[in-house]
């Protein structure tokens, strides 16, 4: 039985690790901080900063584009995805939102590597400035904690 089967703690040692991040610059803000805090994170988790590879992408919906090359290069064992959606006036918040989503679940899917999605949906501002950095984190356990349940089935 593996350690999932038997409610074992997750397996949060990333110090073999190779991670991917696709940063997109739209709200750098918000998408900054996310990024600080989830390499922060990395680095508690054991992933030495030379493991770890950054690109950045205009907006939210070009992140799948960047996650597909990445995963495609059979480099990594994880990646991650951060990005920041605010609502607007119009129905473009649920476009970006939705298909970025999707994007992320479908290149996780077709390559058969985890992606701890960081890309945050929010009302406004201030919800987003208040989830950054647990987000950051969050996706950052998901990515180590994923690439390590993986492998252990592989």
């Amino acid at each position: 039985m593996r350690n999932a089967d038997r409610g074992e703690a997750p397996r949060l040692d990333g110090r073999e690790l190779h991670i991917g991040i696709v940063q997109a610059r739209f709200n750098a803000e918000i998408t900054d901080r996310i990024a600080a805090a989830c390499e922060a994170e990395l680095a508690v988790l054991g992933v030495a900063a030379d493991r770890v590879a950054r690109v950045r992408v205009p907006g939210a919906l070009e992140i799948g584009v960047a996650l597909a090359a990445l995963a495609e290069s059979n480099e990594f064992d994880a990646l991650i995805a951060i990005g920041c959606v605010i609502r607007g006036e119009t129905y473009h918040f649920e476009l970006v939102a939705n298909e970025s989503g999707a994007a992320i679940t479908r290149v996780g899917l077709d390559h058969d590597l985890p992606i701890g999605n960081a890309v945050l949906t929010c009302e406004n501002e201030a919800q987003a400035e208040a989830r950054a950095d647990d987000k950051g984190r969050d996706a950052a356990r998901v990515a180590v904690e994923m690439a390590n349940l993986l492998d252990d089935w592989s």
